[in-house]
């Protein structure tokens, strides 16, 4: 898996539309915003074939900090929910291609078993 960053979107995007990427930059940084501020206003945004953005409201909560045992009063607080939407999950439901064979050695062996029952 490869991380791919704002930077690099708007150099492809650039380069497949032949526009300036400052322009590009500028506009892909809007629609960001965009999408920041509407969540911000609690407004859901759906972008059909690729996803639902909405807030949710997490309720009050009481944690245990697992260092010291104390009990932690865990606040209200928002958070972003993304439903995946039919292109994108058609997209990622395609078989992954396998990793060359010297990837493929470096996984510790039996790191995809599940393991045995009684012996945790």
């Amino acid at each position: 898996m490869h991380t791919i960053t704002k930077k690099e979107l708007v150099d492809r995007i650039a380069d497949q539309t032949k526009q300036k990427r400052v322009v590009v930059k500028k506009v892909v940084q809007q629609f960001l915003d965009e999408i920041i501020d509407e969540l911000g206003r609690g407004n859901r945004l759906e972008f059909r074939d690729f996803g639902v953005f909405e807030t949710k409201e997490r309720a009050a909560r009481m944690a245990q900090n697992p260092k010291t045992l104390e009990r932690v009063h865990v606040p209200p607080k928002r958070t972003v929910k993304f439903k995946v939407g039919r292109m994108m999950k058609a997209k990622l439901s395609e078989e992954i291609p396998s990793l060359p064979a010297s990837s493929a050695s470096e996984a510790p062996p039996n790191a995809s078993a599940p393991p045995t029952p009684g012996m945790q």
